[in-house]
């Protein structure tokens, strides 16, 4: 298989609510987690204070959008109820909108979150559902703003109980899929969309590498591919690596994601992935 950068030809400009998501050149999303529980920084920037001052880092370090979540979503999490997550992540989203040069993502599964968070200054919806809540493509279609559909096997309650695939690439590729029609459907632009195979969210560690060897045959069901794969789990389970070392294998996986057609890479790591990225980069446009 080849594994030079590729060219991402449907690549385009997103507008996310005035501001502009280029993703003509592989991109980083930076990670803000309001949450107490969250896998590898819960608690960290629970504040309005320490998240913005967290985002100003993010964005200094070349983030090209933050992604806000009020809601972990690591294996065995619990739900968090619609009044928390409201009074966890719009108070950061307002105080985010109004100092920041780049857009900002809402990370929930809650229609009433989404519309809350696009009104205080969220431009992109990243939804680990994929927009299986009621009422939830419609409430898009109307916002107008660019939507993650993301892959997940079950619940983040008991996703990793067992996960279970008979061909887990033509399996998320069919999801994904069908989740694009979905929101044709209901009245989203294809141009607004970008789908996540969901890398950790119910799949094994071979789920997790055969869906990071076949990116490139995912990529051809149209809209461009978000990939999550900073600090995961099944990086660690390779290397037996605590979550707070595993940069270097989130990199070469963030390098190899891009190599294969990976146009968006969500990283808590923000500084040292935009550079790995920058390679990728470099060699998809040698003469320039």
């Amino acid at each position: 298989m080849n594994t030079s950068c590729i060219v991402h030809p449907s690549s385009r400009l997103f507008d996310c609510a005035g501001k502009s998501l280029d993703l003509s050149r592989p991109q980083v999303m930076g990670i803000l987690n309001v949450t107490p529980d969250s896998f590898s920084d819960g608690g960290d920037f629970f504040s309005v204070s320490a998240a913005l001052a967290h985002a100003r880092r993010m964005v200094e370090e070349g983030a090209a959008i933050i992604d806000v979540g009020g809601e972990s979503t690591r294996p065995g999490a619990l739900g968090v109820p619609l009044e928390e997550e409201l009074r966890r992540v719009v108070p950061v989203i307002r105080a985010l909108a109004a100092e920041l040069p780049v857009p900002l993502s809402i990370d929930t599964t809650k229609p009433e979150v989404m519309r809350a968070a696009v009104e205080a200054g969220a431009g992109f919806i990243n939804d680990v559902y994929a927009l299986r809540a009621p009422g939830a493509p419609a409430l898009v279609a109307a916002l107008g703003v660019p939507v993650c559909l993301m892959h997940m096997q079950g619940e983040p309650r008991t996703m990793q109980q067992s996960p279970h695939y008979d061909d887990v690439v033509a399996e998320v590729g069919n999801f994904l899929r069908e989740r694009v029609r979905t929101c044709r459907d209901a009245g989203i632009a294809e141009r607004q969309l970008l789908i996540d195979p969901g890398f950790g969210f119910g799949k094994t560690v071979r789920h997790n590498l055969l869906l990071l060897d076949a990116l490139e045959a995912l990529r051809q069901i149209g809209p461009p591919l978000l990939v999550g794969l900073s600090r995961k789990s099944f990086l660690g389970a390779l290397l037996d690596t605590p979550v707070m070392t595993r940069l270097h294998t989130g990199l070469a996986a963030a390098t190899v994601a891009v190599m294969k057609g990976a146009v968006l890479v969500r990283s808590h790591d923000v500084g040292p992935t935009v550079e790995a990225l920058r390679l990728c980069a470099a060699l998809q446009s040698p003469n320039d």
